[in-house]
């Protein structure tokens, strides 16, 4: 079994999460949620989705579900079974709301590692004696 790299104390990385939540604090939309919904547009099924993510189907709906209040407006379009099965996808306004995520996900990205260099310079420099 081949064991990870010794980490030094110079190998640090910055992790952060993005979510939106309401005015109140109830409830938020989490990048899982966005990640879900973007797996649904792919895989065109809200269980394939909810297996990639590794969460259930239960949650998968109720955190669409939870998303689609908090918005007031419909996430999915679900067609039940059938001959062909069923299949869901993701309505405009959820596909404009995903194009809005990623664009702000790369901001937030380019920014935190921008400032993330910044510290690891500054923490670079040695203290003045």
């Amino acid at each position: 079994m081949d064991k990870p790299p010794k980490q030094t104390k110079h190998e640090l990385f910055l992790n952060y999460k993005i979510w939106l939540s309401g005015l109140t604090g109830n409830g938020k939309i989490s990048d899982t949620t966005f990640e879900l919904l973007g797996l649904i547009k792919k895989l065109g099924s809200i269980k394939l989705a909810a297996q990639a993510c590794e969460i259930s189907y239960r949650k998968a709906w109720g955190d669409i579900e939870s998303a689609e209040k908090m918005l007031s407006y419909q996430l999915i379009e679900k067609q039940r079974g059938g001959k062909e099965g069923g299949h869901s996808q993701l309505t405009p306004a959820c596909i404009k709301l995903l194009e809005a995520y990623e664009a702000l996900q790369q901001k937030f990205d380019d920014s935190v590692e921008k400032a993330f260099n910044d510290f690891e310079i500054a923490m670079a420099k040695k203290p003045e004696e």
